[in-house]
């Protein structure tokens, strides 16, 4: 089986550092894309990430940090993006299309860029000049904090190209990570956004004071609504039951090392998004994705009262309370 041997991954948060490690220490040597040089020098000097993670030592004889992109994406074939989908746009589009000529490109950013409502993978395909089968997807129920402790982990590797998610997957060998190949990118790259922005509603439930039954029942709807999603914009046969769909909804829906439900308990509590974004030390991806599910939705004609609730609470100020009591008669 043919492995990677070198990969560049561009970013510098807590999944950005979970999957250096994963790939550091499966023997691949990491070229790793950071932001500035003060990052750089601080990983080096330390041998850990100094704004995430920051209690993991990672494998530094497998990993070389830069802040130049060029640099970084010459020294693969490989380029793995893990940044925020909210700065994918303004970190690529100063560099030259056939920057990434003859790469093969994987995705694990699980939001939407907003500008133009596409999945990063495609934005990165349509930016780069990318052809379908030289993209993938990493994604699946895997925190980063649990990847950090080495807890049992099944990563999911989606590409149309069989051999390229094969590839990938063979080339993670840590004992704590089991990878899984699937072929359908899009609907894992979806079911990774629309999973956040569920998580986000569990928040609000959960600061409004709603139990488990009533958690549950959000649960088992939120699954209808991205099946319907998913059936509508690619109809593929797809089994949901799968741990890169309902394995990724429950551990954003439940986990304490959730961080959209963490900024959805907060809303939930009464704070204001600017506030419970100023609270927060990462990223919750699910904000920025539900204006452009919803958006896609309304463009489908496609009826989904949770994100529909979530995106009237974030961006038009309904009340948290109001929203919720009006979804009750709505769920089943």
């Amino acid at each position: 089986m043919n492995t990677v041997k070198q990969i560049t991954i561009s970013g510098g948060g807590s999944w950005a550092t979970a999957l250096t490690k994963i790939f550091a220490e499966s023997g691949t040597s990491v070229c790793w894309h950071l932001r500035s040089d003060k990052h750089v020098e601080a990983l080096q000097r330390r041998g850990r990430n100094p704004n995430y993670l920051s209690y993991l030592e990672l494998p530094m004889q497998h990993i070389r940090p830069v802040s130049d992109f060029e640099e970084a994406a010459a020294s693969a074939d490989y380029v793995l993006f893990a940044i925020p989908s909210s700065y994918l746009e303004s970190s690529v589009t100063p560099f030259d299309p056939r920057l990434l000529e003859n790469k093969h490109v994987i995705v694990s950013i699980k939001g939407v860029v907003t500008s133009q409502n596409l999945l990063p993978s495609d934005f990165l395909a349509r930016h780069f000049g990318l052809d379908s089968s030289r993209l993938a997807v990493i994604g699946g129920p895997c925190h980063a904090e649990e990847i950090a402790m080495e807890r049992k982990t099944y990563v999911t590797i989606s590409s149309e190209n069989r051999e390229l998610a094969g590839t990938l997957a063979g080339s993670i060998t840590s004992h704590y990570i089991r990878t899984i190949v699937n072929t359908d990118p899009v609907g894992v790259e979806y079911a990774a956004i629309l999973k956040n922005v569920i998580g986000i509603a569990c928040g609000i439930a959960q600061g409004l004071n709603y139990g488990d039954n009533f958690q549950a029942v959000l649960v088992a709807n939120a699954l209808r609504e991205i099946r319907q999603f998913l059936n509508t914009i690619q109809g593929k046969e797809r089994d949901l039951s799968q741990s890169a769909y309902f394995g990724d909804l429950l551990v954003t829906a439940y986990s304490e090392f959730s961080r959209n439900r963490t900024f959805g308990h907060m809303i939930g509590r009464g704070y204001t998004v600017q506030l419970a974004h100023m609270q927060m030390n990462m990223v919750a991806e699910g904000y920025s994705a539900v204006k452009g599910i919803y958006g896609l939705a309304k463009e489908s004609g496609l009826e989904m009262p949770i994100v529909s609730a979530v995106y009237r609470i974030l961006y038009n100020h309904i009340s948290p309370y109001i929203e919720f009591r009006l979804l009750e008669n709505k769920l089943v």
